[in-house]
């Protein structure tokens, strides 16, 4: 009750105080830039704030002066009401955002050109790949859709390839959504793909696209493996060699093509060597003679590296296997000029190669062209192994006459 009426008194000498002297213009303590008459007072000295109760509710400034335990609990509860009321708004923003988004997302889905622009200023992987595979439906039919799609794959592609990173995520939406259009003009970007160095999960999606989007997939690969540098004509290869949707008519004109233009080259580097090799295994068990000339070509390149050390005897063997699968009497008489040599080296120094010469003979027995039938008879008169004895035996049996 003292306190209460101690208060009273205090207000009321306040009060009194400033408008009693508010007349006067030399003794004027209210300061019209700062409307608040206890502020002024005690920033002018002639009141001491630390007097007033702490009930006494100053202005902001005046506040700050008041160093009592019940101050600085209010304050304390003002700033936790004021910073619940902060998060909540900002929660409610939040929330009000995302639905504003996802309202844009469903109206955009009508309107893909307006779907691709939020495509492209979306920053979140995640919600990048939800467009994109949302594209896959809306843009069907909409080639700038379809071309949009095949330019920034291509993009992100060169960017991994130079050392970039980018989102896996988004490339897999990107190749769904493009599977999902199903426009040939696709090819280059997924092509570029598989030699970009992605992980084997990511090409694999790349290669299952080109497989099931219409189009003359072949015609395609041919092209890149007569125009591009020699990593894209090897990845060239391998995609049209290891596809289902060839036929082996097309698998084998792609390993002739790929053959053709490894041995053509002005000079040789890892891609084009390995693509030659793969080439020669491919024609051989596809037995395609259309490549005959070819195949008596890469003969004699592998024997020169062969007997300068250049390239293991596998390799050799290889060439023998694809002319007896692919050969006719020409590559009939290269082989049969072949042991004719083994025969009379062996005869004169008992020395030969067992893998080599078993190799020609079975290749000759393949290819069945009768001008080497003296060759073949040679041998069994000649120290060979039983083994190649027999092969020869084989060999003379299956010549034409």
């Amino acid at each position: 009750m003292l306190k209460k009426t101690f208060l009273l008194i205090i207000a009321a000498l306040i009060t009194q105080f400033i408008y009693s002297d508010s007349d006067d213009p030399d003794n004027n303590y209210f300061d019209e830039t700062n409307p608040d008459p206890v502020l002024n007072i005690h920033e002018d000295g002639f009141f001491d704030i630390n007097v007033l109760p702490d009930c006494i509710c100053l202005s902001d400034h005046a506040h700050d002066e008041c160093d009592l335990d019940n101050t600085d609990t209010n304050e304390t509860d003002i700033e936790t009401a004021e910073l619940d009321d902060t998060d909540l708004k900002i929660t409610d923003q939040v929330t009000t955002e995302q639905k504003r988004n996802d309202e844009v997302f469903i109206t955009n889905i009508r309107n893909p050109d307006m779907l691709w622009r939020q495509f492209l200023f979306t920053s979140n992987a995640e919600k990048m790949a939800e467009i994109a595979i949302t594209l896959g439906t809306a843009g069907k039919g909409n080639q700038q859709i379809i071309d949009n799609l095949n330019n920034h794959l291509k993009g992100m592609n060169l960017l991994f390839r130079s050392g970039s990173s980018v989102s896996y995520t988004v490339v897999s939406a990107i190749i769904t959504a493009i599977m999902e259009l199903g426009d040939s003009s696709s090819y280059p970007a997924l092509f570029s793909v598989l030699y970009a160095g992605y992980p084997e999960v990511i090409a694999s999606e790349a290669h299952g696209a080109l497989e099931v989007i219409p189009g003359n997939l072949n015609q395609f690969l041919l092209n890149v493996i007569d125009n591009n540098p020699p990593d894209e004509k090897f990845a060239a290869f391998r995609v049209g060699i290891n596809s289902e949707r060839l036929t082996i008519s097309e698998r084998g004109q792609l390993a002739e093509r790929a053959l053709e233009q490894a041995l053509s080259a002005a000079s040789d580097n890892i891609n084009l060597s390995a693509m030659r090799y793969a080439a020669i295994s491919s024609l051989t068990s596809l037995r395609w003679t259309r490549a005959n000339t070819l195949a008596i070509r890469h003969y004699y390149r592998v024997q020169a590296d062969f007997h300068s050390n250049n390239v293991p005897k596998i390799r050799f063997i290889e060439a023998i296997a694809c002319l007896g699968a692919v050969g006719n009497a020409d590559a009939a008489l290269v082989l049969g000029l072949q042991l004719g040599l083994i025969n009379a080296r062996t005869e004169s120094t008992g020395s030969y190669d067992p893998e080599i010469t078993i190799a020609i003979v079975q290749a000759l027995g393949h290819i069945g062209f009768n001008a080497v039938f003296d060759q073949l008879l040679d041998v069994r008169n000649l120290p060979y192994s039983e083994e190649i004895q027999n092969a020869a035996m084989e060999a003379v049996d299956r010549l034409k006459w």
